[in-house]
């Protein structure tokens, strides 16, 4: 069949359907789709008769469809001025649409419509199925596909002489964005030859010219797109780089081969590179030769290992936190990030969070007696200076009050560390003042630990009960007293350590030296300068004075009015001989507040021992016990509390400062009878 036939059998079928309602669909010559649209359309009520525009958005609803679309109409007109296409459309009496995917008119190009009564712009005309019934460009947008519709195909036949091609802009996701229509409205010439020729050629035009579109759309959103992750990416970069910036600790990226790759701030002050100086260096140029962090990556295995870095020629331990970085795709390893973190700032951080600080100053001893006094202007002058300091005297006298209050004055940033070598197990005292490598000895932590001595860099090292160290660890202690350096065990290095000395004794040193129990070298190390702390007995009236603070400071703490000490009771104290001195009297007056029924310590309120001179003993567990140990005291507290309320707990527990749990557990580990408390 001709073209022309077929344009005519379609006019004919078209008729029949919209006059005798005649399906569509059981004709030869119209497609379904085309069928399927004409029912649509009717069924929606749309006039094939209509000879003009059925709707048009107002100016608001225009200016924001067109923002809407702007980069759009922007690549469509660009690509029509390339090509030229809008002086071909009018020389060839042709019309070029751009209809958004609502259908709505962005852009037109040539002659009008004849169902146009406009002489203006088309822009903003709604042009759907629900207002035109079927069209090229509405099937296009249902199919999403290229459509070429001759005139009678169309379901207004207003355009049964016009030619219309129609194909799709999608997104890269396959969604509508548009369509782009080339229509020619012919009047009679439909038949011509010339006009058959250019209409085959249409649907490809077009269809190129969409294709194109969506090209140029989806270069232009990865452009952008790579905009946006380029300025994330220098944006995240300078975040990072702030961020890393503001650490710290040394933060050193490295690939497989240990090249640095970059560093924070704080790594390049570690390493001495300058903050500007481009980075071409492998780590391995700091590391010494039995440095583990090599093998650790080579592991592929995260690890925390103490290192010795080496920069121009000084060396500084540091804590590296080594985390592998791997490739995802083939599991191996793409290198590492190191954390460092100065040793010396760990154990600060360590002494710091264990307590290990000086509380106690020059100002806090109390006492006025001549030989106390002499005591501290001697620890005065020696704590100026850098000499081990020996401070000797009998339990109980303060011997580590005066070593704060040396430390603080010397020293006072710097940790203070104590260790009590009488308290201490035989076979741990060395591991502790000492420290020890990772594997050492069975039950050693894996990444090492640092000794006591190693502790006290930059501050004070305070041995109480030196007497008590054992032999063979003293010629240790002296090599370091002389070195200056310390080596762990298990280790092969040894690390410098600057820290003060002061030890403490109750014991004959040098008589222990004569009888071959004490080094004499270490001895004289030990005691280049020395104090003698003088007993409580030989303090004359500091008995009054101390008994008068601690009866202070006990009744602040439990919140109590503070009783004064009656002369009777006052002369029994200065009698005593005090072989527990500071420390048992200040036992005895915390009995003694307890024991106190008005606001009067007399001398029955005083412990036994004080009055009779042998002390009362009493089981508690099982166990005799003196009254002026601790745990009797603190017994004979509860007990009087208790007394006091009535053997109310709660009531109990407010007046001691404690929790109710606490008390119940202190009343059964002392094995008190609530009603004999009562």
């Amino acid at each position: 069949m001709d073209f022309k036939s077929r344009w005519e059998k379609l006019q004919e079928t078209k008729k029949k359907f919209l006059q005798n309602n005649l399906d569509p669909r059981s004709s030869f010559y119209v497609d379904s789709y085309v069928a399927e649209s004409w029912i649509r359309s009717l069924a929606m009520g749309v006039s094939p008769y209509a000879n003009s525009i059925q709707e048009r958005l107002d100016a608001a609803q225009i200016v924001k469809v067109l923002a809407d679309n702007r980069q759009l109409m922007d690549i469509t007109t660009s690509l029509f001025s390339q090509i030229k296409l809008k002086e071909l459309v009018i020389a060839s009496q042709h019309a070029l649409y751009l209809f958004d995917k609502n259908g709505i008119v962005l852009i037109h190009e040539g002659d009008l419509l004849s169902i146009s009564n406009e002489s203006d712009s088309l822009t903003g005309v709604v042009w759907n199925e629900k207002t035109m019934g079927t069209c090229a460009h509405t099937l296009s947008m249902q199919l999403k596909r290229p459509v070429h519709l001759l005139g009678p195909e169309h379901y207004c036949v207003a355009f049964d002489k016009s030619s219309t091609s129609a194909a799709p802009i999608l997104d890269e996701d396959g969604e509508l964005l548009a369509t782009l229509v080339l229509s020619q409205h012919l009047n009679d010439r439909y038949f011509e030859e010339h006009f058959i020729d250019f209409s085959s050629h249409a649907l490809g035009i077009v269809t190129a010219m969409a294709a194109a579109i969506e090209t140029k759309i989806r270069l232009k959103d990865s452009y952008e797109k790579l905009k946006t992750v380029n300025h994330h990416l220098k944006t995240t970069h300078h975040m990072l780089a702030t961020t890393l910036a503001v650490i710290d600790e040394g933060i050193i990226t490295i690939d497989a081969k240990g090249d640095i790759i970059h560093l924070n701030t704080e790594g390049r002050r570690i390493l001495g590179l300058d903050q500007k100086q481009p980075v071409n260096i492998n780590i391995s140029k700091y590391l010494s030769k039995q440095s583990r962090i090599r093998d650790i990556i080579a592991s592929g295995e995260n690890a925390d290992v103490e290192e010795i870095f080496c920069v121009d020629g000084k060396e500084q331990a540091y804590l590296a936190n080594i985390r592998i970085v791997y490739n995802d795709n083939l599991h191996e390893v793409n290198g590492a990030v190191l954390k460092l973190l100065s040793t010396e700032k760990v154990n600060a951080m360590v002494t710091s969070r264990s307590g290990a600080t000086a509380s106690f100053s020059f100002a806090s001893l109390i006492g006025e007696s001549k030989e106390f006094k002499k005591a501290i202007a001697q620890a005065q002058r020696f704590a100026n200076t850098p000499e081990n300091i020996l401070i000797i005297g009998e339990s109980g006298t303060g011997k580590e009050l005066f070593a704060q209050a040396i430390h603080n004055r010397y020293r006072p940033e710097g940790p203070f560390i104590a260790v009590n070598c009488a308290a201490l197990p035989r076979e741990l005292i060395e591991s502790e003042l000492f420290g020890y490598e990772g594997g050492s000895f069975t039950g050693a932590d894996r990444s090492g630990r640092p000794g006591k001595i190693e502790l006290a860099h930059g501050g004070t090292l305070f041995l109480d009960e030196i007497g008590d160290m054992p032999l063979e660890l003293q010629a240790v202690l002296l090599r370091v007293l002389e070195d200056k350096q310390v080596m762990r065990i298990g280790g092969q290095r040894n690390k410098k350590v600057d820290f003060r000395l002061v030890s403490a004794t109750n014991k004959e040193l040098y008589q222990m030296v004569e009888d071959k129990l004490f080094r004499e070298d270490l001895y004289f190390r030990l005691s280049v300068l020395t104090i003698n702390l003088p007993p409580l007995r030989q303090r004359g009236n500091d008995v009054e004075i101390l008994s008068e603070y601690f009866i202070e400071k006990y009744c602040r703490k439990v919140g109590w009015p503070v009783p004064a000490i009656s002369p009777t009771a006052l002369n029994r104290m200065r009698d005593y001989k005090w072989p527990g001195n500071v420390r048992q009297l200040e036992h005895a007056i915390v009995y003694a507040v307890n024991a106190a029924q008005n606001e009067m310590i007399e001398p029955e309120d005083l412990p036994a021992i004080i009055i009779s001179g042998c002390p009362t003993k009493i089981t508690v567990r099982g166990k005799i016990e003196e009254v002026y140990t601790l745990e009797v005291i603190e017994k004979l507290v509860i007990v009087n509390a208790l007394h006091k309320t009535k053997s109310n707990i709660s009531k109990t527990a407010d007046l001691l400062g404690i929790g109710k749990s606490t008390l119940y557990r202190k009343i059964k580990d002392y094995d008190i009878n609530m009603e004999e408390a009562f």
